[in-house]
């Protein structure tokens, strides 16, 4: 064991607890009509937890959790260009 690792915990675990705790906030956050799910800020962490998964597989892959975090991202980043294609489309 590493000297200042918790056992079998390393910073990957770290990095992609981090991105779990962020979609289930922005999760909870919709339940609890706290946030607007066509917000900038739902895209945003939402994108942002889905990357931070993606970093912990780096170490340990998983290939159905990399597909759907891929996915999660993906979506994210399709719904950031929509918003800023109809944002400047506005502004036209």
């Amino acid at each position: 064991m590493k000297v200042g690792s918790m056992i079998g915990y390393q910073w990957h675990d770290l990095v992609g607890n981090v991105g779990v705790v962020l979609i289930l906030l922005m999760y909870l956050a919709v339940q609890l009509d706290r946030i607007d799910v066509r917000g900038l800020t739902y895209t945003l962490v939402n994108g942002a937890g889905a990357a931070l998964i993606l970093v912990s597989l780096i170490n340990e892959f998983n290939l159905s959790a990399f597909l759907i975090e891929l996915a999660w991202f993906g979506i994210s980043v399709f719904g950031l260009i929509r918003r800023y294609a109809i944002g400047s489309r506005k502004l036209s």
